[in-house]
């Protein structure tokens, strides 16, 4: 599954963080809820609009037209139901696997496209990283050239040296290729498993089922 001799030396890693570090469940749960659906009803629509290709917010507009998603998710706050989640949300391998990066001496972020509260989530979890941020903070989105440069300037070596872990191809994978990363794809979450079958997975350097022994990969001699 892997290709070894694609890339050199990682000195740094990143992590994308729905699906790649947190479990999405619990808040697409809650989305369904505030939307008054069955949540099987919300994943089975959540799930035909991954594979169709289109943007997951679309989603919302199947069970609301005209939703908008700044404004629902401030109705939430207000009514006590922010988004949120914690230590249980995140994958049992991710802990781990910081871990190990960090007794390798790597440099270990994450970054992916969140609300500054999801940032806030991010640091109380106390993963031990040296570097969160998110795309309020770098007032760039994925899949654009501007969030990858931030994080390349973010970073303590060349993009050649820097790993993105990722469960998307749109979003990770490819832009992070385009910036000169090495990439890891990981096929969990409701996009993992639809984009495991397209062809342009093969472009990821590296594809796991998870994260653990990714850091053994990353620091192979």
């Amino acid at each position: 599954m892997n290709n070894p001799s694609a890339f050199g030396p990682i000195r740094a890693v990143y992590f994308d963080v729905g699906e790649t570090l947190i479990n999405e469940s619990t808040e697409y749960g809650t989305w369904a809820d505030w939307l008054g659906v069955p949540r099987h009803t919300f994943s089975a629509v959540f799930g035909q609009v991954i594979a169709q290709g289109r943007d997951y917010r679309e989603v919302f507009q199947h069970f609301r037209p005209g939703f908008d998603l700044a404004t629902e998710r401030q109705r939430r706050a207000d009514a006590g139901l922010a988004e949120h989640f914690n230590g249980r949300d995140l994958y049992p391998d991710v802990r781990t696997c910081i871990a190990e990066l960090r007794a390798a001496g790597l440099f270990i972020g994450v970054a992916g496209n969140q609300t500054a509260r999801a940032g806030r989530l991010l640091h109380e979890l106390n993963l031990g990283v040296d570097l969160i941020a998110t795309s309020d903070d770098w007032k760039a989105e994925k899949p654009t050239q501007a969030f990858f440069d931030a994080l390349i300037e973010s970073a303590p070596c060349p993009p050649e040296q820097i790993a993105y872990v990722g469960d998307r191809l749109d979003n990770d994978i490819l832009p992070a290729c385009a910036a000169g990363l090495v990439t890891v794809f990981v096929k969990r979450g409701p996009w993992g498993y639809y984009y495991a079958t397209q062809p342009d997975v093969q472009q990821a350097h590296i594809r796991v089922d998870g994260l653990e022994g990714l850091a053994k990969q990353l620091t192979r001699d």
